[in-house]
Protein backbone atom coordinates (compact mmCIF):
# COMPACT_ATOMS: atom_id res chain seq x y z
CA UNK A 1 0.00 0.00 0.00
CA UNK A 2 0.62 3.30 -1.00
CA UNK A 3 1.93 5.50 2.54
CA UNK A 4 -0.90 6.69 4.24
CA UNK A 5 -3.40 4.36 2.54
CA UNK A 6 -5.53 1.48 3.66
CA UNK A 7 -7.77 -0.93 1.98
CA UNK A 8 -11.13 -1.59 3.26
CA UNK A 9 -13.76 -3.87 2.22
CA UNK A 10 -17.77 -3.36 2.08
CA UNK A 11 -20.39 -5.60 2.94
CA UNK A 12 -20.76 -6.84 -0.56
CA UNK A 13 -17.16 -7.84 -0.40
CA UNK A 14 -15.79 -5.01 -3.00
CA UNK A 15 -12.92 -3.04 -1.49
CA UNK A 16 -12.23 0.93 -1.06
CA UNK A 17 -9.34 2.74 0.30
CA UNK A 18 -9.10 5.04 3.03
CA UNK A 19 -6.65 7.68 3.12
CA UNK A 20 -5.08 9.58 6.79
CA UNK A 21 -2.73 11.13 8.55
CA UNK A 22 -1.19 11.76 11.92
CA UNK A 23 -0.44 15.70 12.11
CA UNK A 24 0.62 17.50 15.63
CA UNK A 25 -0.62 14.13 17.47
CA UNK A 26 -3.89 14.16 15.71
CA UNK A 27 -5.17 11.24 13.62
CA UNK A 28 -6.97 13.11 10.58
CA UNK A 29 -9.21 11.16 7.91
CA UNK A 30 -9.08 11.78 4.94
CA UNK A 31 -12.08 10.19 3.19
CA UNK A 32 -12.56 7.48 1.33
CA UNK A 33 -11.87 6.57 -2.65
CA UNK A 34 -12.61 4.20 -5.16
CA UNK A 35 -8.95 3.55 -6.42
CA UNK A 36 -5.27 3.61 -3.98
CA UNK A 37 -4.16 6.19 -6.48
CA UNK A 38 -6.80 8.59 -5.45
CA UNK A 39 -6.44 8.33 -2.10
CA UNK A 40 -2.77 8.62 -2.32
CA UNK A 41 -3.50 11.50 -4.21
CA UNK A 42 -5.53 13.23 -1.17
CA UNK A 43 -2.52 11.99 1.33
CA UNK A 44 0.19 13.95 -0.79
CA UNK A 45 -1.94 16.87 -0.93
CA UNK A 46 -3.21 16.92 2.29
CA UNK A 47 0.67 16.70 3.52
CA UNK A 48 0.97 19.71 0.68
CA UNK A 49 -1.48 21.97 2.97
CA UNK A 50 -0.49 21.32 5.94
CA UNK A 51 3.46 20.88 5.43
CA UNK A 52 3.44 24.05 3.02
CA UNK A 53 2.49 27.82 2.78
CA UNK A 54 1.82 28.20 -1.14
CA UNK A 55 -1.82 26.84 -0.24
CA UNK A 56 -4.20 29.35 1.41
CA UNK A 57 -7.25 30.22 2.41
CA UNK A 58 -7.64 32.62 -0.44
CA UNK A 59 -6.46 30.54 -3.17
CA UNK A 60 -7.40 26.64 -2.11
CA UNK A 61 -10.19 26.93 -4.27
CA UNK A 62 -7.93 27.03 -7.58
CA UNK A 63 -6.36 23.69 -6.57
CA UNK A 64 -7.42 20.17 -7.92
CA UNK A 65 -10.55 18.46 -6.44
CA UNK A 66 -8.84 15.72 -5.03
CA UNK A 67 -9.92 16.51 -1.47
CA UNK A 68 -13.34 17.69 -0.86
CA UNK A 69 -13.07 21.82 0.21
CA UNK A 70 -14.47 21.69 3.61
CA UNK A 71 -11.41 19.25 4.13
CA UNK A 72 -9.22 21.62 2.50
CA UNK A 73 -11.10 24.12 4.52
CA UNK A 74 -10.62 22.15 7.99
CA UNK A 75 -7.15 21.50 6.95
CA UNK A 76 -5.99 25.04 6.46
CA UNK A 77 -7.84 26.39 9.98
CA UNK A 78 -5.49 23.50 11.74
CA UNK A 79 -2.64 24.51 10.39
CA UNK A 80 -2.89 27.89 10.81
CA UNK A 81 -4.79 28.64 13.93
CA UNK A 82 -3.86 25.14 15.88
CA UNK A 83 -7.65 23.79 16.42
CA UNK A 84 -8.99 21.42 14.65
CA UNK A 85 -12.97 21.44 13.75
CA UNK A 86 -14.84 18.97 11.85
CA UNK A 87 -16.89 21.51 10.03
CA UNK A 88 -15.16 23.82 7.51
CA UNK A 89 -14.83 26.38 9.74
CA UNK A 90 -11.34 28.74 9.52
CA UNK A 91 -10.72 31.41 12.00
CA UNK A 92 -10.59 35.09 11.16
CA UNK A 93 -9.25 38.31 13.80
CA UNK A 94 -12.76 38.48 15.69
CA UNK A 95 -15.25 36.03 13.91
CA UNK A 96 -14.82 33.06 11.78
CA UNK A 97 -15.77 31.68 8.18
CA UNK A 98 -17.75 29.07 7.32
CA UNK A 99 -17.58 27.94 3.89
CA UNK A 100 -20.51 26.29 2.46
CA UNK A 101 -18.23 25.90 -0.55
CA UNK A 102 -15.40 26.64 -2.33
CA UNK A 103 -16.75 30.12 -3.27
CA UNK A 104 -19.47 30.51 -0.65
CA UNK A 105 -17.85 32.46 2.44
CA UNK A 106 -20.55 32.91 5.47
CA UNK A 107 -18.87 35.10 8.20
CA UNK A 108 -20.26 34.71 12.19
CA UNK A 109 -19.22 36.12 15.11
CA UNK A 110 -17.04 34.51 17.65
CA UNK A 111 -20.24 33.95 20.10
CA UNK A 112 -21.39 31.25 17.52
CA UNK A 113 -17.93 29.28 17.19
CA UNK A 114 -18.93 26.64 19.45
CA UNK A 115 -22.56 26.19 17.67
CA UNK A 116 -21.28 25.93 14.44
CA UNK A 117 -18.40 23.90 15.42
CA UNK A 118 -21.08 21.40 16.38
CA UNK A 119 -23.85 22.01 13.52
CA UNK A 120 -23.06 21.71 9.89
CA UNK A 121 -25.09 24.29 7.71
CA UNK A 122 -27.17 23.21 5.03
CA UNK A 123 -28.48 24.32 2.14
CA UNK A 124 -31.76 23.87 0.64
CA UNK A 125 -34.19 25.89 -2.06
CA UNK A 126 -32.05 28.95 -1.10
CA UNK A 127 -32.58 27.91 2.67
CA UNK A 128 -29.70 28.02 4.96
CA UNK A 129 -30.59 25.38 8.20
CA UNK A 130 -28.69 23.30 10.44
CA UNK A 131 -30.22 19.97 12.43
CA UNK A 132 -30.74 20.55 16.27
CA UNK A 133 -32.76 17.68 18.08
CA UNK A 134 -33.80 15.80 14.78
CA UNK A 135 -35.24 19.03 13.61
CA UNK A 136 -34.37 21.83 10.72
CA UNK A 137 -33.91 25.21 11.92
CA UNK A 138 -33.07 28.19 9.96
CA UNK A 139 -29.44 29.92 10.92
CA UNK A 140 -31.61 33.05 10.69
CA UNK A 141 -33.33 32.13 13.72
CA UNK A 142 -30.69 32.84 16.06
CA UNK A 143 -31.25 36.50 15.37
CA UNK A 144 -35.00 36.36 16.01
CA UNK A 145 -36.25 36.10 12.26
CA UNK A 146 -39.54 34.13 11.75
CA UNK A 147 -39.12 31.24 8.77
CA UNK A 148 -41.32 32.91 6.42
CA UNK A 149 -39.43 36.48 6.66
CA UNK A 150 -38.13 38.02 3.30
CA UNK A 151 -34.94 39.81 3.44
CA UNK A 152 -35.25 43.22 2.75
CA UNK A 153 -38.46 43.41 4.19
CA UNK A 154 -38.45 41.58 7.41
CA UNK A 155 -34.92 41.73 8.01
CA UNK A 156 -31.60 43.54 5.79
CA UNK A 157 -28.14 43.42 6.00
CA UNK A 158 -26.42 46.21 7.27
CA UNK A 159 -23.06 46.43 4.87
CA UNK A 160 -25.28 44.82 1.83
CA UNK A 161 -23.40 41.63 2.35
CA UNK A 162 -25.56 38.55 2.63
CA UNK A 163 -22.78 36.36 3.44
CA UNK A 164 -22.33 38.35 6.51
CA UNK A 165 -24.51 37.07 9.50
CA UNK A 166 -22.76 38.67 12.38
CA UNK A 167 -24.92 40.11 15.09
CA UNK A 168 -23.88 43.97 14.11
CA UNK A 169 -24.89 43.39 10.46
CA UNK A 170 -28.17 42.17 11.25
CA UNK A 171 -30.80 44.53 11.61
CA UNK A 172 -34.39 43.11 12.38
CA UNK A 173 -37.27 45.12 10.93
CA UNK A 174 -40.62 42.99 11.37
CA UNK A 175 -40.59 40.99 14.30
CA UNK A 176 -43.88 39.86 14.83
CA UNK A 177 -46.11 37.92 12.85
CA UNK A 178 -48.65 39.18 10.31
CA UNK A 179 -46.80 43.12 11.12
CA UNK A 180 -45.13 44.69 8.41
CA UNK A 181 -43.57 48.50 9.22
CA UNK A 182 -42.98 51.06 6.81
CA UNK A 183 -42.71 54.88 6.86
CA UNK A 184 -44.98 57.71 6.23
CA UNK A 185 -43.86 61.49 6.22
CA UNK A 186 -41.02 60.50 8.49
CA UNK A 187 -43.07 58.91 11.41
CA UNK A 188 -42.89 55.15 11.49
CA UNK A 189 -46.21 52.99 11.41
CA UNK A 190 -46.95 49.21 11.85
CA UNK A 191 -49.48 47.44 9.13
CA UNK A 192 -50.83 44.30 10.29
CA UNK A 193 -52.84 41.56 8.22
CA UNK A 194 -54.02 38.35 8.08
CA UNK A 195 -54.17 35.28 5.94
CA UNK A 196 -57.01 33.73 5.93
CA UNK A 197 -58.00 32.44 2.17
CA UNK A 198 -56.09 35.54 1.23
CA UNK A 199 -54.71 38.51 3.27
CA UNK A 200 -57.25 40.30 5.23
CA UNK A 201 -56.30 44.31 6.54
CA UNK A 202 -56.53 44.25 10.51
CA UNK A 203 -55.51 47.89 10.69
CA UNK A 204 -52.84 50.03 11.17
CA UNK A 205 -51.09 51.18 14.59
CA UNK A 206 -48.97 53.25 16.14
CA UNK A 207 -46.32 51.44 18.04
CA UNK A 208 -44.96 47.66 16.59
CA UNK A 209 -46.46 46.40 20.33
CA UNK A 210 -49.68 47.53 19.32
CA UNK A 211 -49.46 45.88 15.97
CA UNK A 212 -48.25 42.64 17.18
CA UNK A 213 -51.13 42.24 19.89
CA UNK A 214 -53.61 43.59 17.23
CA UNK A 215 -52.78 40.40 14.99
CA UNK A 216 -53.58 38.32 17.98
CA UNK A 217 -56.66 40.02 18.27
CA UNK A 218 -57.08 39.14 14.95
CA UNK A 219 -56.41 35.74 15.26
CA UNK A 220 -58.30 35.22 18.49
CA UNK A 221 -61.89 36.25 16.29
CA UNK A 222 -61.37 34.41 13.75
CA UNK A 223 -60.97 31.15 16.25
CA UNK A 224 -63.58 32.37 17.67
CA UNK A 225 -66.11 32.44 14.45
CA UNK A 226 -64.99 28.86 13.79
CA UNK A 227 -61.72 29.12 11.64
CA UNK A 228 -59.86 26.17 12.29
CA UNK A 229 -56.11 27.20 11.12
CA UNK A 230 -52.72 27.53 13.47
CA UNK A 231 -52.34 30.95 13.84
CA UNK A 232 -49.15 31.96 15.56
CA UNK A 233 -49.09 33.98 18.18
CA UNK A 234 -46.73 36.81 18.85
CA UNK A 235 -45.30 37.31 22.52
CA UNK A 236 -44.95 40.25 23.17
CA UNK A 237 -42.23 40.72 26.25
CA UNK A 238 -41.94 44.18 26.16
CA UNK A 239 -45.08 44.69 28.22
CA UNK A 240 -47.13 43.43 30.94
CA UNK A 241 -49.42 40.80 31.25
CA UNK A 242 -51.83 43.78 32.68
CA UNK A 243 -50.82 46.21 29.74
CA UNK A 244 -51.29 43.71 27.71
CA UNK A 245 -54.85 43.14 28.62
CA UNK A 246 -55.77 46.79 28.58
CA UNK A 247 -53.82 47.36 24.48
CA UNK A 248 -56.11 44.39 23.45
CA UNK A 249 -59.25 45.48 24.92
CA UNK A 250 -58.99 49.17 23.63
CA UNK A 251 -57.20 48.17 20.07
CA UNK A 252 -59.52 48.54 16.92
CA UNK A 253 -60.36 45.96 14.13
CA UNK A 254 -60.87 46.88 10.79
CA UNK A 255 -65.00 46.25 10.06
CA UNK A 256 -64.10 44.91 7.06
CA UNK A 257 -62.14 41.97 8.71
CA UNK A 258 -65.29 41.68 11.52
CA UNK A 259 -68.08 41.61 8.54
CA UNK A 260 -65.97 38.83 6.63
CA UNK A 261 -65.81 36.80 9.86
CA UNK A 262 -69.45 36.96 10.44
CA UNK A 263 -70.12 36.32 6.92
CA UNK A 264 -67.95 33.26 7.31
CA UNK A 265 -70.11 32.25 10.36
CA UNK A 266 -73.32 32.75 8.57
CA UNK A 267 -72.67 30.41 5.79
Amino acid sequence: MLQGVFQAQKKDGTYYYRASLTYHNKHISLGSFSSEKDASNAYLMACKILCESEITIHNFHENPAILSSDKMVVLLNFRDNGLYFNNPIYLRKGYFSYFLSSNIELKFDNDDLFYYSEHRILKRQGHLYVNDYGMQYSILARYGIKPYAVAGRDYTFANGDETDYRYSNIIVINRYHGVCEYTKNGIKRYRVSIHINGNYKIGTYSSEDKAAIAYNKAADLAKAHGIRKAFPENYVETVSPKEYADIYNKLSISKKYINYLQTVTNE
